[in-house]
């Protein structure tokens, strides 16, 4: 069993409440909207770090970052994107099993034509009356699950 923490939307801000959820994991997966670098440092510390820049991540230190991303987890192929709406592949046809995204800061755990799609939510400033959150995904063997996790504040 391999255990994914999920992040996105932090815009400079990592709570500690984030950090202490994504304790254990595996592999962390950023979905953009970081804010500022150290964030991704901080995060890397924690497990192997994969990242993709967010609408909002315009400066210097984001340039060099991927807009989106793919990587395997044990048997299972995990596409990241910020703003799923801006999706330029076709998740089911290139064999992905989950597709990570933020941008929407609303969390949500949703399974569409075989897909497991995953927003974490933000983990970062609240906006409007959203919760805070971060997201866990297992992956034992080629069964995927995920769970939306808020943040005590």
């Amino acid at each position: 069993m391999i255990r994914v923490g999920l992040i996105s939307d932090t815009h400079g801000l990592l709570r500690p409440q984030a950090v202490a959820a994504l304790q254990g994991s595996d592999f962390i997966v950023h979905g953009g909207d970081i804010g500022d670098a150290g964030i991704l440092d901080a995060l890397a510390a924690i497990a192997p770090l994969t990242v993709v820049r967010g609408n909002n991540d315009r400066e210097a230190w984001a340039e060099a970052i991927p807009e989106t991303a793919f990587l395997k987890v044990g048997d299972v192929h995990v596409y990241a994107i910020h703003d799923l709406s801006q999706i330029d592949i076709d998740p089911a046809g290139a064999g992905v099993r989950v597709v990570i995204s933020g941008h929407s800061h609303q969390p949500k755990v949703e399974e569409r034509g075989g897909v497991l799609y995953v927003n974490p939510g933000s983990a970062g400033p609240r906006r409007f009356k959203l919760p805070i959150a971060v997201a866990e995904l297992i992956v034992d063997g080629d069964a995927v699950s995920a769970r939306i996790v808020e943040l005590p504040l």
